[in-house]
């Protein structure tokens, strides 16, 4: 079994996105608030340094298109399977993921996710529902291997079933 590393958002990518999203909004940025006014993000998944909000943190909600990210990086073109969705990320600068070492974030057991498959062209060759396990990190490992068993397979992104939200990706090492 592997151990494999999740990615979070870029650091060019979060570059811009924190100014124009990736639907072409100006991005809003505003105080994570534990009592819910107004909104309450607060435990949510930032997708800049994969841990999640705390109270009074300067965050924003930004539409983000990962496969997209990626496509221009590889030369990839993904057509119909470019999507963007819905991610919180810091507001301004951080300095990214810290002290996860062999972890996957936003790992709660119970969660379902979906292991969506990418090949180099940027096309889905396939999937899985995934739910997490006692024992995440196993079940993680097991999973992606499962996925990366398939020699087409170059990419993985991992996404939250209740909302669809991009979790984080995985690459082939």
């Amino acid at each position: 079994m592997t151990t494999y590393t999740p990615l979070p958002i870029p650091p060019a990518a979060l570059k811009e996105i924190r100014g124009t999203d990736d639907a072409g909004r100006p991005v809003e940025p505003y105080r994570a608030r534990e009592d819910g006014e107004p909104v309450d993000c607060v435990g949510s998944p930032l997708r800049c340094c994969l841990r999640a909000i705390e109270p009074g943190e300067l965050v924003a909600l930004v539409s983000y298109a990962p496969l997209r990210r990626w496509a221009a990086l590889t030369g990839a073109k993904p057509g119909a399977y470019d999507e963007q969705g819905p991610v919180f990320i810091h507001a301004e600068e951080c300095d990214g993921p810290a002290g996860q070492d062999g972890e996957y974030p936003f790992a709660r057991p119970g969660a379902l996710r979906t292991l969506r498959r990418y090949n180099a062209e940027g096309q889905i060759v396939g999937g899985r529902l995934f739910e997490i396990p006692e024992d995440a990190g196993a079940g993680f490992d097991a999973a992606l291997d499962e996925a990366f068993a398939d020699p087409q397979v170059v990419l993985v992104h991992v996404r939250a079933v209740e909302y669809g939200c991009f979790q984080f990706e995985v690459r082939r090492g």
